[in-house]
């Protein structure tokens, strides 16, 4: 079966009828994937300062599977949430995993990372005594792999732990590779939490073509490219002044703290729950896919106009 990245651009991106990639893609994609990375290459999988809700929406993708990501598309060598092993055995197994796939592997990244008390406030857990934090994680094991997805707004730009007071001194990937000069590439998926498409769709690229085009913010323009407020069926409200007062009533949401017409990310049509709903449908985007958007945006939500 040929498989071009044509192929895969149209397949993520159809929406005649807000299609998403979990919805049609499935047959192609797995199949593509099964064929372009026999020998599953080497995931190694990472988690800071979050709520896990990155894994949570990952775990439930749907086309593929998880069962089929983890089983025929990659090999995940280390993830706290879903291995067996714990403790000083687990961590020995990455350490394992990312020698012997020095420059071969793909590591991902959950949660922000935070650098005050030399990264004191995430720790990964002890070997042989010695305390391993994630920032140590994040710079040992940045440097030997062959590329970084870094998943959710926490480990892209710091998310809700980088706001403002910010003690911790939580930061994105990509700042601390600036911070301390490691060149390997980042590819950014932000939200609270990514979308499985967003993540199982990025690792599908990266895998079979490398990094995808992406945009100012280190995102993929493949699912980041347009503007929700451009695509939002509550559009033609906005554009006759008309606004609702409150949830349930009609009207375009952005008095009510919308962030639609600030925020990039194809939720509009991909959707949430397998294609079910997502946030505008019964409520407002808060703009989470953007950076900073917990200083920015806030107040999330907006008192009702009387």
């Amino acid at each position: 079966m040929e498989f071009s990245r044509r192929d895969f651009i149209k397949l993520c991106g159809a929406s005649a009828a807000g299609i998403g990639l979990s919805q049609l893609a499935h047959p192609a994609i797995v199949q593509a994937l099964e064929k372009a990375v026999a020998g599953n290459p080497p995931v190694i999988w990472i988690m800071g300062q979050g709520c896990t809700g990155c894994s949570v929406s990952i775990l439930n993708t749907v086309h593929p599977t998880i069962a089929e990501v983890l089983l025929k598309i990659i090999s995940m060598k280390f993830h706290e949430v879903i291995m067996a092993a714990s403790g000083e055995l687990a961590i020995e197994a990455q350490e394992k995993a990312a020698e012997e796939y020095a420059g071969k592997f793909y590591l991902v990244v959950e949660g922000s990372i935070p650098t005050n008390e030399n990264g004191m406030y995430a720790q990964i857990g002890t070997m042989k005594g010695k305390t391993r934090t994630m920032l140590e994680e994040v710079l040992t094991l940045g440097k030997k792999a062959a590329a970084v997805v870094a998943v959710g707004t926490d480990a892209t730009h710091g998310g809700i732990p980088a706001a403002k007071p910010n003690p911790t001194g939580a930061k994105g990937v990509m700042e601390i590779f600036k911070a301390n000069g490691i060149k390997t590439p980042v590819i950014n998926v932000p939200g609270c939490p990514p979308n499985p498409d967003w993540m199982v769709g990025t690792l599908a690229h990266v895998l079979l073509w490398g990094v995808p085009q992406l945009d100012g913010d280190g995102r993929p323009v493949l699912f980041y490219g347009t503007l929700i407020h451009d695509n939002c069926p509550y559009r033609g409200y906005f554009e006759y002044g008309v606004f609702a007062k409150e949830f349930g009533d009609d009207g375009c949401r952005a008095k009510l703290g919308c962030k639609g017409p600030e925020t990039y990310a194809d939720c509009w049509k991909r959707k949430w729950n397998n294609g079910v709903n997502w946030c505008v449908q019964n409520a407002i985007c808060i703009g989470c896919a953007q950076p900073d958007f917990w200083d920015k945006f806030a107040p999330i939500y907006y008192h009702s106009i009387v």
